[in-house]
């Protein structure tokens, strides 16, 4: 990983750490993202009587722990692994997963640029992370607004480059919504002016709305967009018109969110 903080980790800040040596009363660690060692106690490798310390762990796995106590001044750094639950130990790999492939991102446009990857790293991290707190993050608004780069102070000549790489491996962050459409209409070419009023719905959104019949008059409305602000004034344009058509011609309908 080409991540680096500075310093040490806060009491209670998950890290993400690379099993270096295994002994009998003891793990010792390295840090990936602070360049330092640690110490996991065996009373911290697990919960309950640890027979052999080894069906936990072993050298080269990488473990998410919780840092317990840190020394700075002798700079002890004890851990634990056993006081890790699997949401933060799902949500700390996640969060890894982004920023390696945030990494990639900086690796293809250095490649492209003729450039070493650390030395670009070096220059969009250092003011990225002043207001960030991931580059992933970051690049995710860059996504949806290129000009952000402009505000880097990055060698200009680099800027398109790195735009075009982001936009390859990152689509934009989408939010979805749904909810129920229950239709009630007894005119005798009804079937046809339901379908009138869903193909007209879906029409409204510029077909970014998906809508699935489940039974007894009842269909499923599902929309993807940016922000839930937009989604919401789609879906809404979206029910608006089709229960528009089924009141005209007197049926009922009532659309409630998912």
């Amino acid at each position: 990983m080409l991540l680096k903080k500075q310093g040490f980790p806060e009491e209670g800040e998950l890290v993400l750490c690379t099993v270096t040596s295994v002994q009998f009363h003891s793990v010792q660690v390295d840090l990936d993202e602070y360049g330092k060692s640690g110490l996991i106690h065996i009373s911290e490798v697990s919960p309950g009587r640890i027979r052999n310390i080894r069906d936990f762990v072993r050298e080269g796995k990488k473990v998410v722990c919780k840092a317990l106590r840190i020394n700075q001044e002798k700079g002890y750094i004890d851990l634990s692994l056993r006081r890790v639950n699997e949401s933060e130990k799902t949500k700390k790999i996640d969060y890894i997963k982004r920023e390696q492939n945030a990494e990639k991102i900086v690796e293809i446009a250095a490649k492209k640029l003729g450039i070493k990857t650390e030395d670009l790293y070096n220059q969009i991290s250092e003011k990225v992370m002043e207001k960030y707190l991931s580059l992933h993050e970051y690049f995710e608004k860059v996504v949806q607004d290129d000009k952000l780069l402009e505000s880097l102070g990055i060698d200009s000549k680099y800027l398109g480059i790195v735009a075009e790489s982001i936009k390859q491996r990152m689509k934009p962050p989408e939010v979805e919504i749904s909810g129920n459409l229950k239709v009630s209409l007894f005119a005798p070419d009804g079937i046809a002016i339901i379908k009138d009023s869903l193909a007209k719905a879906e029409q409204a959104t510029k077909g970014r709305i998906k809508i699935a019949y489940l039974g007894s008059g009842l269909y499923r409305f599902t929309l993807k967009a940016p922000d839930y602000k937009e989604a919401e004034k789609l879906m809404k344009g979206a029910t608006d018109t089709a229960i528009g058509i089924i009141s005209k011609h007197e049926g009922q309908s009532e659309f409630t969110r998912t």
